[in-house]
Parts: C-alpha cells; structure tokens; sequence
C-alpha cells in the first residue's frame, strides 16, 4: 500500500513527539511505543503532570472558570489533548481502552477544531487491488450529518486527502447526479457540496469513471476523495469494497482537529498501533 509507505516516511521524517494517555494501562500501547522509538517512526512522550501550560492551552481553547479547567485536566485524556494544544507533545494517539466519544471530546474541549472546520469526523484510507487509494468519509463517526456537517466532513476530508495522496480530489455523493433529482436527501447534498465548494451531488460512478461522467453532463471522473451523505451510506460502501472488491481498509482516523488526534480501535494489534499513529503523524 503505498499511501501507507509514504505515511511511514513522513512519520520518519517529522518525528513527532506522541503522547499515549493510555501507556501503562494497556500491554499494547506499550509494545507499540517502543517499535516507533525503535523505527524512528515517532518519540513516545509521558502523560505529564497538569501544568500551567495546559492549563493555558485548555482556557484558551475553551473558556470556562479556572477551578474547572484544573479538575478536567485530572483526566487522562484531557491532560493528553492539552499538552498537544501547550506544544508538550505533537499528536495524541488514545482509544485502546476509551470510547471514542471520549476521545472526540477530549480533542474538542482542549484542541478544538481546525480553522473552517466545526465537526470531528472520520476517513478510512481504502486500497484497492487494482492500485487505486481512496478517502472514504464519513464512516464512523457522525450518523446523520446535516448540510452544514456534510461540508465540514468534505473540508476536513481534502485537508486529508491532500496530506496523504498528494492531492484531493473531492466528490459528494448521492443517488442522482447534478440536477437530474430532487429530494431531501440529494438536496442537502446539493447544498453541502455548495458550501464546501466541491463536485456534488454526483453518483458514486460518475464520480470514479469520466466516461460516466460525461454522458451524465457531471463533473468527476477522477475522484480519490468519496463523501458519504450518512453514516449509514458510508459504512455499508466501506466494508462492501472490502467484501466483494478485495479493498484493504485501513482506519478509521478522525479528522478535523486543529492538531492530529487518533482514536484507535479497541481491538487494535501492536501493528494496527504502530501503522495508525504513522498515519496520524503524516497528516
């Protein structure tokens, strides 16, 4: 999977400082911490004690009463999440042993979200066996996003998709291509591709092949960047294109923080560690 082998030279490259508020807790996430020190993929750092620097990056990101601030960063995740925002460490990698809802609000009470961006979400890198690598979005994380949502998702997912593949090549996909249907489903669709400012609605077919796309009066044709209109939508094509094409889904990976954050699944082997936290590092 080359987008997979770029992600661990760009790791290797940048060396970031990841932070694990679950070392110690969790055999795996130990294992892993010392193959990415070892391969030079990443320097594992320790869950600091609160400081005042976390607590500056944590006010900063969201204002609340100070005796509050310090009671939240009692919390592991929390503490993880605000000494990524204090610049202590570049990336926190969590989710061996938390649900992901907690690993999201960790990120967005003390990283907050990227500029332009309002709604974590999700990507699955997806490799195909005919060589084509894909964003897949969003497939984990929001269950029926709204047009406003749907555009965020798209934002975040070509911030992705650019750091991963080179470039972004963005489609938002529905039944009915154009204006060729109507709906409040292709609406919200029409409208959210409308406020993030890329091809939508199209069919997931005219959004992969230009002959398709041209006899349909579409752009597209050369899509690696596939949002989803649901969770519903994205989950099914995801495991789908696992199933009956043989694609490799390797993910998911949120997506829309202001710095990298990685929610790991909790059935993630020593390997699936090491290849999410590359991934993370690269975007």
């Amino acid at each position: 999977m080359p987008v997979l082998e770029n992600a661990y030279a760009v790791a290797k490259a940048r060396n970031l400082r990841v932070v694990f508020p679950e070392a110690g807790k969790d055999v795996r996430i130990d294992e892993a911490a010392v193959r990415l020190q070892a391969e030079g993929l990443a320097v594992p750092v320790a869950l600091a004690e609160p400081d005042a620097a976390q607590l500056a990056a944590l006010l900063a990101t969201r204002p609340m009463k100070e005796a509050l601030a310090r009671r939240m960063l009692q919390k592991p995740l929390i503490r993880a999440a605000a000494m990524v925002a204090a610049g202590q460490a570049d990336v926190m990698i969590a989710g061996a042993i938390s649900p992901t809802r907690r690993v999201i609000e960790a990120a967005s009470i003390a990283i907050g979200m990227a500029e332009g961006v309002k709604v974590p979400s999700s990507f699955f890198l997806m490799a195909f066996p005919d060589g084509r690598e894909l964003v897949f979005a969003d497939c984990a994380v929001n269950v029926a996003p709204d047009a406003a949502a749907l555009a965020d998702i798209a934002r975040a997912s070509a911030m992705s998709g650019a750091a991963l593949l080179g470039k972004a090549r963005v489609a938002m996909l529905s039944f009915s291509s154009g204006t060729s249907g109507s709906g409040a489903s292709v609406d919200m669709v029409r409208e959210a591709a409308k406020l993030a400012g890329v091809i939508g609605p199209v069919q997931a077919d005219a959004a992969l092949n230009a002959v398709i796309a041209a006899a349909k009066g579409v752009e597209g044709g050369d899509a690696n960047v596939l949002i989803f209109p649901s969770l519903d939508a994205g989950n099914i094509a995801y495991k789908l294109a696992q199933e009956l094409a043989g694609a490799q889904a390797v993910g998911p990976f949120l997506q829309g923080f202001a710095k990298p954050v990685c929610d790991l699944s909790r059935g993630a082997s020593v390997e699936d560690i090491v290849a999410a936290t590359a991934v993370t590092a690269a975007l």
